[in-house]
């Protein structure tokens, strides 16, 4: 499962958000995205390879603070 991570700090690094979430769950990839400059779009992604660790990860980090905003944790849409 994949799950979107909305609202972290743009001054968060792939590497902070990773160690919050492998606290939780071991995730297969973790990615804040950002844009053509390097600078985060405030949001980013992580896949689990199974629901049951993407669940355990969205009910104990979703309103955790990081870099001081707190987190927006959800199932990932398909784009469109």
């Amino acid at each position: 499962m994949k799950l979107h991570i909305g609202n972290p700090s743009k001054n968060v690094t792939d590497a902070e958000l990773t160690n919050m979430i492998v606290a939780i769950a071991k995730p297969t990839s973790v990615e804040i995205v950002k844009d053509h400059a390097g600078v985060s779009k405030g949001f980013g992604f992580a896949e689990f390879a199974t629901d049951d660790d993407a669940r355990a990860v969205i009910s104990r980090m979703n309103g955790q603070e990081l870099g001081g905003q707190a987190l927006k944790l959800g199932e990932a849409k398909p784009r469109r």
